[in-house]
């Protein structure tokens, strides 16, 4: 597992950290072939905030612990990681059911049995992105009324969603590319 450790917020990791953070991590591997873990540790105000994030294959775990430690944010984040992974194996065991492994590989004509049909794009908008703040953003998307808006951040000049979560707040997706 490709491991990357990075400091934010003046936090420095020592390296007795770094050891630890790459030995407990290195007990996850286990459950991949080929993995990427983003580790961020971050010092805000008195607190210490540890951010683990594992792609593999297309599907990411991301864990976020706040905690006067270090060292016990890595010993709460890592449980739900393994939670995430453990769960997220069992839904895709019995999605594939009954059957050989080697089913789930065959192109997807050759799949036997009553082939579910996709849905077509039913509407299609295109629209030319103006520089916003995240302020204009906001104001837009409770405007509209829509859960999520696409904008280009006037600050940063990338591309944004703002998307509106369950509990009322927001979140903010910042694309790379």
């Amino acid at each position: 597992m490709k491991i990357d450790i990075l400091e934010r917020g003046g936090y420095k990791v020592s390296q007795h950290l770094e050891r630890i953070v790459n030995e407990k991590l290195a007990k996850l591997e286990k459950y991949f072939d080929d993995a990427t873990a983003k580790v961020v540790c971050t010092k805000v105000a008195k607190q210490e905030k540890l951010e683990v994030t594992i792609t593999s294959k297309g599907v990411m775990y991301r864990s976020e612990v706040s905690g006067e430690n270090m060292y016990n944010n890595i010993d709460v984040a890592l449980p739900k990681l393994e939670k995430q992974i453990v769960r997220n194996r069992e839904k895709r065991n019995a999605k594939q059911g009954k059957g050989s492994k080697q089913e789930n590989f065959l192109p997807y004509e050759f799949i036997q049995g009553e082939v579910e049909e996709l849905p077509s794009v039913y509407k299609q908008k295109t629209f030319e992105l103006e520089p916003l703040l995240l302020d204009d953003a906001r104001f837009a998307i409770e405007r509209l009324g829509h859960d999520f808006y696409v904008f280009l951040n006037a600050e940063t000049g990338k591309v944004n969603i703002l998307y509106k979560r369950k509990d009322g707040k927001y979140g903010l997706i910042d694309l790379v590319y």
